[in-house]
């Protein structure tokens, strides 16, 4: 099929994507007896010959159950005590924004920050226990995770150490963002198929690949910086950011697991990216860590994320998207993200040029408490609608 040139500055080249060739039954699941660095875990399956049951440690989809779990449980035990100490250390907790809601000052004062340790601490447990190590995918997914939680980390004491809401400098923390993520974009790139490593799909079309060439590079950075800073825009309410990441995350572990295997990527006309289904395990240990980060941040909170929290789990929803090819479609599934940052890009540009704010507050959580609503109706609501994103966005592996 010819190649064709499209009306886009700078030029991109249209080509139809490889069709992956018919896949064995075994390639289903994860096997990894040739490995030289296996999943922790994984060692018990060599004793499958003696105890039949353990084979299940060789595939896929029991390891992403198992970090779900092992996340869960590193955040309930783990819980107590952080918050306990957290408590101790920050005295006075989170400051307040002064030019918030005016309830805040009152319900929310006292509460520490930096919850997002928890979050971190069980992903990385749950991931080093149950994924593949020899996968670079998964390394590269962990260490943006935790270098952005590194950065959320110090704007967070300095916040604390300060008291004051302003924390690292912007310039400073975009720099670190931008950085990290260039880093990882470029180990990527280097990781995929020539022919998709620098390609942009497009959801609803089965046979497209844009090429950006090294455009692409820029564009990803842009796509980890600008998820892990929406998150962060998000996180102004007891639980709102948290379950739309978890709903997120829960999605990116059906797309890895099913971009990753050759059968069904073929039977959906999807790209394949061989070796991204290990990510559904790092994406299980996301939603573990996320759901019990729950218990503690649920109204009234006990616990804020903090920027430790909120930009490491934004920055891990972007690094999967560029990983998988499925860029647009975190648009979609994290729609609610984007809705919180148009908000606040739309308010300042109003505001800039005629002096007339279009919000009664940004982001626009906030203008829903200035009308009156109470906190938990735009919790549950804001819940209800990321659902409904993530159930479009499955949508799009299947209408093509």
């Amino acid at each position: 099929m010819a190649a064709r040139w499209v009306g886009l500055w700078p030029p991109c080249l249209l080509l139809p994507a490889p069709r992956p060739a018919p896949a064995r039954p075994l390639d289903i699941e994860l096997t990894s007896r040739n490995r030289t660095l296996r999943p922790m875990l994984f060692h018990l399956s060599d004793f499958a010959d003696h105890l039949s049951a353990l084979n299940v440690f060789r595939y896929l989809t029991f390891r992403a159950a198992g970090a779900v779990i092992t996340a869960l449980l590193v955040a309930f035990l783990l819980g107590p005590s952080l918050i306990a100490w957290l408590k101790r250390v920050q005295h006075e907790g989170q400051p307040i924004r002064a030019d918030g809601p005016e309830s805040h000052l009152l319900t929310k004062k006292g509460t520490p920050t930096m919850g997002g340790v928890l979050i971190l601490l069980g992903v990385a447990v749950a991931t080093l226990l149950w994924a593949d190590l020899s996968n670079q995918f998964v390394w590269a997914a962990l260490a943006l995770t935790l270098g952005y939680g590194a950065i959320g980390f110090a704007d967070d004491f300095l916040k604390v150490t300060k008291r004051n809401s302003k924390g690292l400098p912007g310039r400073l923390k975009i720099l670190g963002q931008v950085s990290l993520a260039l880093i990882v974009t470029l180990w990527v790139v280097s990781l995929e198929a020539e022919a998709q490593a620098t390609a942009l799909a497009l959801p609803f079309f089965k046979d497209i690949l844009i090429q950006m060439g090294w455009f692409y590079v820029p564009f990803a950075v842009f796509v980890m910086v600008g998820a892990s800073n929406a998150v962060n825009l998000t996180d102004g309410l007891d639980g709102l950011a948290i379950v739309p990441v978890m709903i997120a995350a829960g999605v990116f572990m059906l797309i890895a697991y099913l971009v990753g295997n050759m059968i069904f990527a073929n039977y959906l006309q999807i790209h394949f990216v061989p070796g991204t289904g290990e990510l559904a395990v790092f994406c299980g240990a996301l939603v573990g860590a996320a759901l019990g980060f729950l218990w503690f941040n649920a109204p009234p909170a006990q616990v804020f994320m903090g920027d430790t929290g909120s930009l490491s789990m934004g920055g891990a929803l972007g690094v999967l998207s560029v990983v998988t090819k499925h860029e647009m479609v975190l648009a979609i599934v994290g729609g609610l993200f984007v809705l919180e940052t148009v908000s606040v890009i739309v308010q300042v540009t109003s505001y800039k040029l005629t002096g007339k704010r279009v919000f009664r507050m940004a982001p626009l959580h906030h203008h829903f408490e200035k009308k009156g609503w109470a906190e938990p109706t735009i919790v549950i609501r804001f819940w209800i609608i990321a659902l409904i994103l993530a159930l479009v966005g499955l949508s799009t592996l299947k209408l093509r």
